[in-house]
């Protein structure tokens, strides 16, 4: 068992949802972030008063699963990757598990 985490802006989530029901990975956890794409953007939203919003509206998915379904998965990611016409690609990372209960 592993640790699969997955990053993506807002306007894909609906696709990263679809990838994982292909990917057969039926168990997964969400929530709603901020991403920020270098330091200053933090430095300049971090007045009293800022002109614009935060970071660029995100979600964040994680899964405890099997690898022959993150195998899966990062194939799919591969394929959808290479389809968009933007610099904010899906991002996963997998996290070996030591221990669980």
């Amino acid at each position: 068992m592993k640790l699969l985490i997955v990053t993506v802006v807002e306007q894909f989530e609906k696709e990263v949802l679809q990838l994982f029901k292909k990917a057969h990975i039926e168990n997964f956890s969400g929530s709603d972030i901020e991403g920020y794409r270098n330091p200053n953007s933090v430095l300049l939203n971090s007045s009293w008063f800022p002109s614009q919003g935060g970071g660029a509206e995100s979600g964040m998915f994680f899964s405890f699963t099997d690898e022959e379904k993150i195998d899966a998965f990062f194939d799919l990611v591969k394929t959808f990757n290479t389809t968009i016409e933007t610099n904010n690609p899906i991002k996963a990372v997998v996290v070996p598990i030591e221990k669980f209960i």
